[in-house]
C-alpha cells in the first residue's frame, strides 16, 4: 500500500515510493529507493522535503498515515472548492482573432531568449530594450485572451528546455498576476523577471545543463548557484527593476524557509518571488524533459496545492490555480463518453466545465470528426485528464489554429 508520511517519521527499513518533490530538488538517483540508513533520512530532511510517499509492501509501515487515494481525494475536493471561487478574467479579444498575434509572439519570445543566453556565454551584456517591447507585446496578448498563448507555452522541445521554460514562466506570471489584479506596470516587471529568471544557467556548462541522468553533489550545488549568477548579471544590467530582480533571486525561496540560495522564510521572500517560485515549479514538473516524465496540468496543480502546506503560501497556490484553470487551456481529457479532446478556452464562471475540441474516441481507439464541445452547454463531463504520449497523440496540431 502507497502512503504518505511526514519526513520526521520516515526511519532506515522504509522503501520511499515517490520522494515528493521535483526531479532537479534533490541529488538521489531515483525518487524511488529503500532507505538504508539515518544519513539518508537526514539527508531528505534537509533537502526540505516534508512529506513523502512508502511502500509498505516494500518496507516498514506507519499505521496511522493516509494512504495515496485518500491524499488524493482530499485534493481533488479542495480542486472544486476553489473551483466555485474563480475571480473574472473578461476576455476582450475572440481566441480565433489573437492565435496568429500569439503563436508570432510565442516563437519571437523563444528566439529572443535562446540569443540572449548565447550572447551571456560569450560575455556580453543583457540589452533590457530587446526585451521590453516583447513583454509588452505578451502582456497585451493574455490580457486580450490568455487562452492563445498558454498553451503555446506548454509546448517545448528537450533540446531546447531551458530558454523555452523562461517564455513560459514569464505567461504563466503575467496570467497570474492579472488573476492577482496587479497593475499592469507591476505585471510587465514581473514578466521580464520571469523572462529572465534563469538567465544564471548561462554560466553552467552544457554537459551538466543537459546531462541526461541525475547530477553528482557538487554538479547539483553548481546548478543551484544559477540563482545566484542570475543576480550578479541583472545587478550589471542598466533599466533592471526590483521586481525583476527579486523574481530572479527568489523563485527557488521557498515559504518555510527550505529553499535556496538564502532560505527566506513566509513574508521575508517579496510576493513577486513568491509567485515566481509557485509557477517556476509548475511549469517545469508538468514538462517532458529527457531524464523526467512531465505531469498532467491538473496533476501538476494537485501537486502545488499539496506542497502548500510547506512550500507555499496557500492563498497564493489558490490564486493560480483560478487564473489558470482546473483544466489550464492545452490539457488533453477524456471526456464521459469516452471522446477525447483539448482543452481550448476556459468557461468564465466554470472551471470544471471548459471549452473542449474533441476529435479522438477512446473507448474505439480511432480518430472522429472534429467537434467543439462548451462542457457548459451539454450533459458530457471530463472524466479524466489525460497524457498526449500515451494516445500519440501531436498536441500542437489539435490547438487553436
Amino acid at each position: 500500500m502507497i502512503k504518505q508520511i511526514r519526513t520526521d517519521q520516515l526511519k532506515p527499513g522504509m522503501y520511499i515510493h515517490d520522494l515528493n518533490c521535483g526531479w532537479l530538488d534533490h541529488p538521489f538517483i531515483s525518487n524511488a529507493f529503500h532507505v538504508r540508513d539515518q544519513a539518508t533520512v537526514e539527508k531528505i530532511y534537509d533537502l526540505g522535503i516534508r512529506e513523502v510517499y512508502i511502500d509498505t509492501l516494500k518496507g516498514a509501515d506507519v499505521w496511522e498515515a493516509r494512504t495515496q487515494q485518500e491524499v488524493s481525494a482530499d485534493l481533488d475536493r479542495r480542486l472544486q472548492e476553489i473551483a466555485a471561487k474563480q475571480p473574472e478574467k473578461p476576455v476582450t479579444a475572440a481566441l480565433k482573432d489573437e492565435v496568429a498575434r500569439a503563436r508570432r509572439l510565442h516563437g519571437e519570445a523563444n528566439k529572443i531568449v535562446r540569443n540572449m543566453m548565447d550572447d551571456i556565454r560569450l560575455g556580453q551584456q543583457i540589452q533590457v530594450e530587446r526585451v521590453e517591447p516583447l513583454v509588452e507585446g505578451m502582456v497585451d496578448s493574455i490580457f486580450r485572451n490568455q487562452d492563445a498563448l498558454l498553451p503555446l507555452a506548454r509546448l517545448k522541445n528537450h533540446d531546447d528546455y531551458t530558454f523555452e521554460h523562461s517564455v513560459s514562466v514569464c505567461a504563466l506570471l503575467v496570467a497570474f498576476g492579472r488573476g492577482m489584479k496587479l497593475s499592469r506596470e507591476v505585471i510587465k516587471e514581473i514578466a521580464i523577471g520571469g523572462l529572465l529568471h534563469d538567465v544564471g544557467k548561462a554560466k553552467i556548462p552544457d554537459s551538466i545543463l543537459n546531462k541526461p541522468a541525475k547530477l553528482t553533489d557538487d554538479e547539483f550545488a553548481r546548478m543551484q548557484g544559477h540563482v545566484a549568477q542570475g543576480v550578479v548579471l541583472l545587478q550589471a544590467t542598466p533599466g533592471i527593476s526590483k521586481i525583476a530582480l527579486e523574481v530572479t533571486g527568489q523563485h527557488h525561496e521557498r515559504f518555510d524557509g527550505t529553499g535556496y540560495p538564502r532560505k527566506l522564510a513566509g513574508e521575508k521572500i517579496s510576493l513577486y518571488g513568491q509567485m515566481a517560485a509557485i509557477v517556476d515549479v509548475y511549469d517545469a514538473i508538468s514538462s517532458e524533459r529527457v531524464y523526467h516524465k512531465g505531469m498532467s496540468p491538473t496533476q501538476a496543480l494537485k501537486k502545488l496545492l499539496e506542497w502548500s502546506e510547506h512550500h507555499f503560501d496557500p492563498k497564493l497556490v489558490q490564486a493560480f490555480i483560478r487564473a489558470i484553470g482546473i483544466y489550464p487551456t492545452g490539457t488533453l481529457v477524456q471526456l464521459d463518453s469516452k471522446r477525447l479532446g483539448v482543452v481550448i478556452e476556459q468557461n468564465e464562471g466554470n472551471l470544471l466545465e471548459p471549452v473542449v475540441r474533441v476529435f479522438y474516441h477512446g473507448g474505439q481507439r480511432h480518430y472522429i470528426p472534429p467537434e467543439i464541445v462548451d462542457l457548459a452547454k451539454v450533459q458530457d463531463r471530463i472524466a479524466s485528464f489525460e497524457n498526449y504520449e500515451k494516445w500519440n497523440i501531436d498536441p500542437y496540431h489539435w490547438l487553436p489554429a
